[in-house]
């Protein structure tokens, strides 16, 4: 075998072994969780989900709680239910818990680095569907979180 030749057939089997590695690597990760996974959110319907008392939980604009499966924040000062919102917590791409960024008014999903407005909306993916928003009223000074 001459030297081109050896070089030629080398060159072709170390790309096709490149080329084996790349699909392989971006093939399904069986190990990831399925979207919606760790605590899953509330069935809607299901009723009352958790109540806060406006007295001592929630008082300052960002605050949140995560409870069952929702992130509850406060967006604007006062009591009235637009004043939060409510979404489940594990982001639609891959499950991971979403925190809410108050300065830029977004929730964010650590891993990848999905965002979503305050109704749950994707503004920026990898995911691809909306956070589930559940119902938020108000009474006197408890708060409660509705599927």
């Amino acid at each position: 075998m001459e030297r081109h030749e050896f070089l030629a057939k080398f060159g072709i089997s170390m790309a096709a072994v490149c080329a084996g590695c790349s699909l392989i690597g971006c093939g399904s990760k069986g190990n990831d969780p399925a979207p919606g996974g760790g605590t899953p959110p509330p069935k809607p319907g299901s009723g009352n989900v958790f109540s806060v008392n406006l007295d001592t939980e929630m008082q300052s604009i960002g605050s949140s709680k995560i409870s069952n499966g929702i992130i509850l924040v406060r967006l604007a000062a006062g009591v009235a239910a637009s004043a939060f919102t409510a979404v489940q917590v594990a982001c639609t791409h891959e499950g991971t818990s979403i925190n809410y960024n108050t300065n830029q008014g977004i929730f964010i999903c650590p891993n990848h680095g999905s965002e979503f407005n305050t109704s749950g909306g994707v503004v920026l993916g990898p995911a691809t569907s909306a956070l589930k928003k559940y119902t938020v009223t108000v009474a006197g000074s408890t708060l409660t979180v509705t599927a």
